[in-house]
């Protein structure tokens, strides 16, 4: 396990790359829904916000989970730094505290509207794919990074417990956003613990009752406890957001800008394409 942590940036490489290989050929040959005409320009402008979200981390918050974990071990800072138990006691803990913590971040970024305007750039895919998983804020990415260090800091949690709970996290936000078909009792028998591609499907639908569901990252054990888990869409499931449904809207600048627009200015934008553009634009942006 210790040669684990000494090879951790290799060990996050091939379980990233590996990951995205995988779902992309699963995508490919058993794809749950048909690829959009518009699959060039999200993968273009998903893959560009990831590029935006790992360059602004590694400037402003360039220690990763692992090396902040030995930090806070070698000061003796948290909690289970100053208890003696079985090392593998503290990974399992490790892996529940930070998996309840993504939980409980992801309800947060859903129901306090100002992160709710971060968030919405993941939400504003027009379809659902490995590549969505890519699509989150650079801003989002930043608060979510350091509150996790925060939790890491809090609950002193072992270096090798952080580096296997990023890999799995890091592996499931791919997978649960893949657009594979699956075997349905398959699926039936996985969702019982872990959150598939099925069940996340639900939380990206457009209707209000439904994406304020299945926040679960890893296992949906959080949704069903807190009563936030919900089997199937309560309609036809459409993705996205209402009022983002132009192709611009798949495009970096346009992600980047999406905590500066109101939902019902672009929505109305969009319902009165009449109007001036100057008149269309200061409705584009603006507080809600």
């Amino acid at each position: 396990m210790d040669q684990l942590l000494s090879h951790a940036s290799d060990v996050y490489a091939y379980d990233y790359f590996g990951v995205l290989f995988v779902l992309a050929v699963l995508e490919w040959v058993l794809p749950r829904q048909p690829v959009g005409p518009a699959v060039r320009t999200r993968w273009i402008g998903n893959a560009a916000v990831a590029a935006v979200d790992l360059l602004v981390l590694r400037l402003l918050l360039p220690v990763a989970g692992v090396a902040w974990a030995a930090t806070c071990a070698a000061r003796g800072w948290g909690l289970f730094n100053h208890l003696t138990w079985p090392r593998a006691a503290g990974v399992v803990s490790a892996v529940a505290i930070l998996d309840v913590a993504t939980y409980a971040e992801h309800i947060l970024f859903h129901r306090v509207p100002v992160l709710w305007r971060l968030h919405r750039t993941h939400h504003t895919d027009h379809e659902v794919d490995f590549t969505t998983g890519f699509r989150f804020h650079p801003v989002e990415a930043i608060l979510s990074t350091g509150s996790r260090l925060a939790v890491i800091a809090i609950f002193g949690l072992p270096a090798l417990g952080v580096l296997i709970t990023e890999l799995l996290l890091g592996a499931a936000t791919f997978w649960e956003h893949a657009n594979v078909r699956m075997p349905a009792r398959l699926d039936r028998v996985l969702r019982l613990v872990l959150v598939t591609p099925e069940v996340h499907q639900t939380h990206h639908a457009r209707h209000g009752s439904d994406n304020h569901s299945n926040f679960g990252n890893l296992i949906t054990g959080w949704d069903r406890l807190f009563g936030t888990y919900r089997d199937r869409p309560s309609a036809p499931l459409v993705p996205g957001v209402q009022g983002f449904d132009e192709r611009k809207h798949l495009t970096m600048p346009w992600m980047l800008a999406q905590p500066f627009l109101s939902e019902r200015s672009v929505a109305d934008a969009v319902t009165h394409p009449s109007a001036p553009e100057g008149e269309r634009a200061a409705h584009r942006i603006g507080a809600r």
